[in-house]
């Protein structure tokens, strides 16, 4: 049965139509009825929706005839994105244009209501037919969301009119006479989903049997104990109605039976064990003390928002299988628990740093485990006896970032500097060999001991057991020339070039790469896992990876940590190309240094980077020297030197990093045949608050070997 449009639907009259125009002046000319006009703060809204958009439409006046009332409204494209503008992310501006194309059926407008203005309030469908013959009275009002001014007005109207309120702009039809044998196909023509809310069995029974024959799936929700069924008769053309609760039973059997005589056939749809307490002692009293079905308004609305939920799931595309669940909110309510106390970082160390032995090889051993790593990994194994000291690579301590192992041999370079400053403090510095053992790949580097001095790196000894990795940000300033001077001299020492960016516009520049290599390194699902791996709290035993605290956060950064940590959010905002405020930390740390120092040398050969990673340590001890904080810096790419690397690092990234790539090696002025060995963060900045743990150096016989 059909009702004029205008009891239910807004009429809307649109700024520059001649004979829109026409009858607004109509409309103004009578004093009954009421103008509100809040464009200006609705075009504010939209002015302040990010990313900004790009739209210019011309606004409409909304006219509710039951209301005897006009409201001023933006466009329709404008509208929709301003009134969903808070959907997002939870539903994706391009799943929300998806869900437009969904036309859905509601039968019965009591539960009904609830679902039309969830679905109506999300924009989870862009057409709605509404169905219900009843008026509206008092003792519905426990439950449907209406008000007294409704009272005697069609179920489906009052549904319709309160979707209209919120949204003029949705396509909405009602049919005021129900369904029937007789408007069951006009009620089912063009929908995709039909929600049954009825409360006639046979009506269950008959919309059921219609959808089926039409390949139209139909949802149902109970309200008690928050019952949603699903049957999938779009994809299961013969599933059996009610999942075959019912059998074979005729629908015509069902019609005009009493409350009583509904309770049989009720309970073996919605199964007698499986229903609430409260409803089973109350079913007992139907035709008695209770006249029919006790209903909470509260489980309706959770109805709602959960047949929303079920739609949406649909409307994407989303796992949505034939079956029932219970969404039972006492039950939930019983499982009450106290949170979960969040994790005290206060205190030092959780061991006291190791000191170092008194003899010269355990200290030569002890200095290479305070060597820096790729996430403090100690990719090193380390071999003593009376004639020298071996080290080796342990490539089982790697990650996807150390391409080829090139970070690893950095490592190893740093802790052969180490060693050598602990020998020359010691007296026991002799040769070193690199990749001397054919027969042994892992072998880096054999220091033979020996009676050389060396004043200068002697010197160094203290400062080398001091030094640390400063993440604090920092206060940019200038760096003395002679500071310059000295660590390009640290690391030409070493066999490598120091190429500083002092410049703070060229600091931006680069805090803009790393950050948005810090980004990738977050959206992609292997170098994110390996990343969150490197994470240690307090109370963790383990002793590699990086402290939690030295990464020197504060609390609204700290309190990230528990959503970046997490892959699922992780693959969400991959899907959506979006996370750009990912790299914020880095941003904020990398322009707020004062310097930013890129270790190179020529040639990618292991030897290379081992060399690479001798100056690097070099440079660091010199930095802290004079004052400065150090922080290491390694992009994704940095260990990538072509395009196979990159492709293998990150595949859907690859192109992002290479031009990240390309413009850091501009602003370092990086020549052909020369290779990063890591960038370090110079700032002025505090103390660093705690140094990360390191395995214990164990100082094995003359014959045997140690581990650092």
């Amino acid at each position: 049965m059909e009702v004029p449009r205008e009891q239910y639907a807004a009429t809307l009259l649109v700024d520059g139509c001649d004979e829109d125009a026409r009858l607004l002046a109509t409309l103004r000319a009578r004093e009954a009825i009421i103008f509100h006009d809040e464009l200006e703060a609705q075009q504010q809204g939209l002015r302040a929706i990010l990313p900004p958009l790009d739209s210019a439409e011309s606004p409409a006046w909304a006219y509710y005839p039951w209301r005897r009332a006009a409201v001023r409204v933006l466009g329709q494209t404008e509208f929709r994105l301003l009134r969903l503008d808070r959907n997002r992310n939870k539903i994706t501006r391009t799943e929300q244009e998806r869900l437009t194309e969904l036309a859905v059926g509601v039968v019965g407008l009591s539960v009904g209501h609830a679902v039309a203005l969830a679905l109506t309030l999300e924009g989870t469908c862009g057409a709605i037919r509404l169905a219900d013959f009843d008026a509206l009275e008092l003792s519905n009002l426990n439950r449907v969301p209406a008000s007294v001014f409704d009272l005697g007005v069609n179920k489906a109207v009052v549904a319709a009119r309160r979707i209209a309120e919120i949204d003029p702009y949705l396509s909405v039809s009602v049919q005021t006479g129900g369904v029937g044998a007789d408007t069951l196909d006009e009620f089912l023509l063009g929908l995709d989903l039909v929600i049954e809310e009825c409360d006639s069995l046979d009506m269950k029974v008959a919309v059921r049997a219609g959808a089926r024959a039409r390949r139209i799936p139909v949802l149902m929700q109970t309200s008690d104990r928050g019952l949603v069924d699903v049957e999938r008769f779009d994809l299961e053309p013969d599933r059996p109605l009610f999942h075959g609760l019912l059998g074979d039973v005729d629908g015509e059997s069902l019609a005009g039976l009493s409350a009583g005589g509904k309770v049989a056939p009720a309970l073996r749809i919605l199964g007698a064990a499986d229903i609430s307490s409260r409803m089973a002692a109350s079913l007992v009293e139907l035709g008695t003390t209770l006249s029919t079905w006790p209903q909470l308004g509260g489980d309706v609305m959770l109805g709602g928002a959960a047949l929303a939920a079920t739609v949406r799931r649909f409307g994407l595309g989303q796992s949505l299988p034939s079956g029932r669940v219970r969404i039972d909110l006492d039950e939930r309510l019983d499982a009450l628990r106290a949170p979960m106390v969040g994790r005290d970082l206060a205190g030092g160390e959780a061991t006291p740093a190791e000191g170092p032995p008194d003899d010269a090889i355990g200290a030569m051993v002890h200095a290479v485990s305070r060597a820096p790593s790729g996430g403090n990994a100690q990719p090193w194994t380390v071999h003593t006896d009376d004639g020298g000291l071996r080290l080796y690579l342990d490539p089982g301590r790697t990650t996807a970032m150390d391409v080829q192992l090139r970070g690893s041999y950095v490592a190893l370079g740093a802790a052969l500097f180490n060693a050598r400053v602990a020998a020359a403090a010691h007296g026991r510095l002799g040769p070193v060999e690199l990749f001397g053992d054919d027969d042994g790949p892992t072998l880096v580097a054999t220091m033979t001991f020996g009676d050389g001095a060396d004043d200068q790196l002697a010197r160094r000894y203290e400062a080398m057991l001091r030094r640390t990795t400063n993440r604090h940000v920092g206060v940019p300033a200038p760096i003395a020339p002679e500071t310059e001077l000295a660590l390009a001299g640290a690391a030409r020492a070493e066999g490598a070039r120091l190429s500083m960016v002092t410049d703070l516009r060229d600091i931006g520049a680069a805090a803009e790469v790393l950050a948005d290599s810090e980004r990738v390194r977050l959206l992609d699902p292997r170098l994110h896992r390996e990343m969150v791996g490197e994470l240690r709290w307090p109370e963790d035993t383990l002793d590699t990876g990086i402290d939690i605290r030295s990464l020197e956060l504060d609390d609204a950064e700290m309190s990230t940590i528990g959503i970046v940590s997490r892959p699922d959010v992780m693959t969400h905002l991959a899907e959506w190309d979006l996370g750009g405020a990912l790299g914020a930390v880095t941003r904020d740390r990398v322009v707020s240094s004062s310097a930013l120092a890129a270790v190179v040398v020529s040639g990618c050969e292991p030897r290379d980077f081992v060399r690479g990673g001798s100056a690097v340590e070099s440079v660091w001890i010199s930095a802290e020297d004079h004052g400065l904080a150090v922080q290491p810096i390694a992009p994704v790419f940095l260990y990538g030197v072509d395009g196979v690397d990159l492709e293998e690092l990150a595949p859907v990234y690859s192109g992002q990093l290479s031009e990240g790539q390309r413009v850091l090696r501009a602003l370092f002025g990086i020549t052909s045949g020369e290779v990063f060995a890591l960038i370090l963060r110079l700032s002025h900045a505090p103390r660093a608050t705690i140094r990360s743990r390191r395995r214990p150096s164990v100082l094995g016989t003359a014959t045997g070997h140690t581990k650092g």
